[in-house]
């Protein structure tokens, strides 16, 4: 059997080890934290701006992965990608996550702007900016981080990506979480909203505020681990109702990583949640173990492949100091950057340099000297740490990170298929 460890929670990290494990791989993955899932919006882009808005990703990413050879894009190709964009909305299901991953859907933000992605809760879908749409932004006042008046300010004066305009009108409405507390996070509302008898008096609250025609905004807070309290209090309300996504934490990012985790669990992933990768051996060309920091001294893993899927910048994963000399944390691999300034001055101009900043693989995944030979022969990278991609600015991540993380799966699985392959020949 493959032993695979996999180092990291987010995403790429969560799916991969769930394709190994199902492959009949043996997987532990590693996290020393939740994963950046709950920092997302819960939603999965797959190209948004390629620099302009793009309506049709898959269709966009050959030309733009002609003009960005050194991308991620430029080896994970249209039909992996959305591929993996399918596989993950099958693996959460459609409770959680709807939509073609071909097409951007144009969704609103906590701000009013409107943004693109390709597969979104079944919770935010009513929201789709188009024209001649009718919505009514509610926030609540005991919950902070959400302005209607804002929301609705922005998404009238906005032409629409497909053309022409919506209308959008505020209200605020005085609905606590909790008896008595005037200051809710986001998480305590969902909480308390997965709860039928509250959902009941919140529905009963929002009726009256809604006109005939009009779709309903809400903050993503309708539910934590109740994924239907939404359409329940649709329904109640007897009108679409939309979520728009918060600031982090996001309680539709926390939805998926829960879910994503459970389903690696039951899966037959070994979770080994809270402690840090702070070493490895190597032997022959190859990674023997990783070691990690527990209370009780070093552990140590070792397997015949290893997923580095800790993220960038972000996560800790890559390290710049005060001179920009750069690092990663684990295995202090080779890192590809740009040439030149990492940073500039035109922060809303051309993308930073230090955001293209990662490790370099083949197209098989195996982490590789820039421009050279493999580091090692078992060491396999995905997601965020990858080299040449801005994805924020690209709305590119979860896209790189899902197409990168099945295709390290399976290579890894391939490549230890033909191991034991030779070896029964020999």
């Amino acid at each position: 059997m493959t032993r695979v460890v996999v180092i990291g929670a987010g995403v790429s990290g969560l799916v991969a080890a769930i394709r190994l494990a199902r492959a009949g791989a043996a997987v532990t993955l590693l996290a020393k934290g939740t994963g950046g899932l709950q920092l997302s919006q819960g939603t999965i882009d797959i190209l948004g701006y390629a620099p302009d808005r793009v309506e049709r990703p898959l269709d966009a990413l050959g030309d733009f992965a002609k003009a960005n050879p050194e991308h991620p894009y430029a080896f994970l190709d249209a039909e992996l990608v959305g591929a993996s964009a399918s596989y993950v909305a099958e693996l959460v299901g459609p409770e959680l996550l709807v939509g073609d991953p071909a097409v951007n859907l144009q969704l609103p933000t906590a701000v009013g702007a409107v943004r693109p992605t390709a597969l979104a809760s079944p919770s935010m879908t009513a929201g789709a900016c188009v024209d001649g749409a009718k919505f009514v932004i509610i926030g609540l006042k005991q919950l902070k981080d959400f302005y209607p008046e804002l929301v609705a300010y922005n998404l009238n004066r906005t032409d629409l990506p497909g053309g022409g305009r919506l209308e959008a009108r505020p209200v605020m409405l005085g609905f606590p979480a909790r008896e008595g507390e005037v200051d809710s996070s986001g998480l305590t509302y969902a909480r308390a909203l997965d709860d039928p008898a509250t959902r009941k008096r919140f529905a009963e609250a929002v009726k009256p505020l809604v006109a005939e025609g009009e779709s309903v905004g809400l903050p993503a807070v309708l539910g934590l681990d109740d994924h239907n309290a939404w359409s329940d209090i649709a329904d109640l309300i007897g009108a679409p109702v939309f979520e728009i996504p918060l600031p982090p934490p996001s309680v539709p990012g926390m939805r998926l990583n829960r879910t994503l985790t459970a389903v690696a669990k039951a899966s037959g992933v070994r979770v080994v949640p809270g402690s840090k990768v702070t070493g490895y051996r190597s032997a022959g060309g190859s990674v023997a173990c990783v070691q990690l920091a527990t209370a009780g001294g070093i552990r140590e893993f070792a397997a015949d492949a290893f997923l580095l899927s800790t993220g960038g910048f972000e996560s800790g994963a890559l390290h710049a100091d005060s001179h920009h000399n750069l690092r990663e944390s684990i295995f202090d691999l080779p890192l590809r950057r740009p040439e030149g300034a990492l940073v500039h001055g035109d922060y809303w101009g051309d993308p930073q340099p230090l955001f293209m900043v990662g490790v370099e693989t083949g197209p098989d995944l195996l982490v590789r000297h820039p421009g050279g030979d493999a580091v090692y022969d078992n060491l396999y990278a995905a997601g965020g740490i990858l080299a040449g991609a801005t994805r924020w600015q690209e709305k590119s991540g979860e896209g790189i990170a899902l197409a990168s993380a099945v295709k390290a799966a399976d290579s890894i699985l391939a490549a230890n298929q033909a191991v034991s392959t030779q070896g029964a020949a020999s």
